[in-house]
């Protein structure tokens, strides 16, 4: 769908929305007549996302539509499958994809954020959201269990305790609670959100893409590549122009420095 050295062609999509810009894509989910729940259809458009963003790294802003992110996965499609379509991973591998970009995902909520779209949140590196969210994992309530990423990224986020309160005892939080237990970052009202969202992404395009997309890598590497990954990370940006230029324009803005022209004209 994507061509070599060309934009995202969205143009076949139907369950999501797309806008690309020079450091960004906006991808909003878009079922709103089933609250946005993730199909196989919408899973498979996620993986088309995923291969242009891992040949065109920006960063990605992932929403949802209608003051919905996502009630879920498609329970009609959950309720037929078996135990060879859980083994495949429908969700799971789409979530790591997204988990894995070379540049940060920043997950926009608004709503419900429930189950399989919970897990497409926890999937990303920032999530912001409205006062309206709910989030919360309630699959043990339909018979099954967070098998996209809850299961073991949620205690991550946000420690052992409040991951088995929405787990095992199928906690909604909402978005103060999410606030106070870090699963969410910033609140805004929801005509704010997006602009909250692309502020965010302009923070981070301050940066240098390079240490950015590096530093990424690094932070989520096994504990036990720790320093050496570090150290061999460290020594690639080193070498970097973008390092050389950056703080030689840092020292450049340094009060009463004295460019080198100037103190030779002196002399």
């Amino acid at each position: 769908m994507a061509a070599a050295g060309a934009g995202l062609d969205a143009d076949g999509f139907s369950t999501l929305k797309v806008e690309e810009r020079d450091d960004r894509l906006v991808v909003l989910l878009n079922r709103p007549e089933v609250r946005n729940a993730i199909d196989q259809h919408m899973v498979d458009e996620l993986h088309l996302v995923c291969a242009y963003l891992e040949q065109t790294p920006k960063v990605l802003i992932i929403a949802g539509t209608d003051g919905v992110f996502a009630s879920g996965a498609d329970i009609g499609q959950l309720r037929e499958r078996r135990r060879d379509d859980a083994l495949q991973g429908i969700n799971s591998t789409i979530f790591v994809r997204i988990a894995k970009l070379p540049l940060p995902v920043i997950a926009a909520l608004d709503g419900y954020c429930l189950g399989g779209g919970a897990e497409l949140a926890y999937a990303a590196d920032f999530r912001i959201g409205t006062p309206d969210v709910r989030i919360g994992n309630p699959e043990t309530g339909l018979g099954i269990l967070a098998a996209a990423g809850a299961s073991w990224r949620l205690k991550e986020l946000v420690g052992e305790a409040v991951a088995k309160e929405i787990l095992l005892a199928g906690a909604v939080l909402r978005a103060e609670r999410a606030l106070a237990v870090n699963l969410i970052t910033e609140i805004h009202e929801a005509p704010e959100l997006m602009a909250a969202a692309h502020a965010l992404a302009d923070r981070i395009a301050r940066q240098d893409p390079l240490a950015v997309r590096i530093t990424k890598a690094v932070f989520h590497a096994p504990a036990e590549s720790h320093p050496l990954i570090d150290q061999l990370a460290q020594g690639i940006l080193f070498e970097s122009q973008a390092k050389f230029d950056r703080m030689q324009a840092f020292l450049d803005k340094k009060p009463g420095k004295k460019s080198a022209a100037t103190t030779s004209e002196r002399k």
